[in-house]
């Protein structure tokens, strides 16, 4: 890291990356300093659209290159395990994007490599560096709303999503679950840890990857989770949050929220906004300043987006993909 920031390479170029990186270049203590991608003509376009000195028509180039701080992966879930890994084994610091890895195994090896090599890695779950689910674990943290007794969440697209098209891709691992069904799981597990029990149920392509799938989620504190996502319907993206004394609701983009409603028995509905001093709703700013704070700070892993609890999430995702049938191509996995 220089004096006046955090040095930043870019791996992959696609609509995520292109979004990340529009919120790099806003930060006055974030430099994007290298871009790659597997075609060097994308790489310059990128480069040459965010301004970024060096453009590399490979991913190793970017992993050796010792002015970069930091790596964003943002390739499709697919390519994690190995951009990653290429990153982390150069000597680089990794913020990788989610889901994570196709699965607990691969989750578990970019987990110890990192730790062998005592880089920074960390899965760019921003919902977790979001201000106002900041907020509402805090409360829920404090009693707010008594005992969590059910979570309820929900992520599904309109589509139609066409055979061709990537998430409808094993080989890039298609389906509803990884790409969207993350976030109701990452959010039920932020509020309850690691489930017990999971039971679920999906509706197959005919590729074999899931259009829609449903999962309950069990604890044996007698907590339930009630998840849903979907690639052949849009849903209102809601969650509900219900204890022993109360309920929070959040009605609507619950992964990036712009407001929740605390409900509390002889009490008039309390409504906790976000505050226009963080940005814009869609900003993932949040988790760029965690990271470069974590990095500052010396520190190998963020306490906002733990790698244990991100291991713990994806043994759930196997776990629910195991009992609806679906695996990728030439995917080796934990039986759960």
């Amino acid at each position: 890291m220089t004096a006046d920031g955090v040095r930043w390479g870019i791996l992959a170029t696609g609509g995520i990356a292109a979004a990340f990186t529009a919120d790099l270049v806003d930060l006055p203590d974030a430099e994007v300093v290298a871009v790659a991608s597997r075609s060097a003509e994308s790489a310059k376009a990128f480069a040459e659209r965010f301004g970024i000195p060096r453009a590399y028509g490979d991913w190793d180039a970017l992993a050796r290159d010792e002015d970069v701080d930091v790596v964003y992966v943002a390739t499709p879930h697919s390519a994690h395990r190995v951009a990653a890994g290429l990153c982390l084994e150069a000597g680089r610091n990794v913020l990788c994007e989610k889901a994570f890895t196709l699965n607990a195994r691969e989750a578990r090896e970019l987990v110890a490599l990192a730790r062998e090599r005592g880089s920074f890695l960390m899965e760019a779950m921003w919902m977790y560096c979001n201000p106002l689910i900041r907020r509402l674990t805090g409360l829920v943290a404090d009693g707010a709303i008594g005992e969590v007794r059910t979570v309820r969440a929900d992520f599904g697209l309109e589509g139609p999503f066409p055979p061709t098209h990537r998430l409808r891709d094993p080989a890039q691992g298609g389906g509803a679950l990884l790409d969207l069904g993350v976030y109701p799981v990452s959010f039920a597990q932020l509020l309850l840890g690691e489930p017990d029990r999971i039971s679920a149920s999906a509706v197959l392509s005919d590729e074999g990857v899931d259009l829609q799938t449903g999962a309950l989620l069990s604890w044996d504190t007698g907590a339930l989770a009630s998840l849903h996502c979907s690639l052949v319907g849009g849903t209102g993206t809601t969650a509900s949050v219900t204890g022993s004394r109360g309920r929070i609701d959040i009605p609507d983009g619950f992964f990036n929220p712009e407001r929740f409603v605390l409900h509390r028995a002889g009490r008039d509905p309390e409504e906790f906004a976000l505050d226009p001093a963080d940005g814009p709703r869609n900003t993932l700013r949040h988790e760029a300043r965690e990271v470069m704070r974590a990095l500052r700070a010396g520190e190998t892993e963020s306490p906002l987006v733990p790698l244990d609890g991100t291991l713990a999430v994806l043994r759930t995702l196997d776990a629910i993909r195991d009992r609806v049938g679906v695996r990728y191509p030439g995917e080796t996995v934990d039986r759960p």
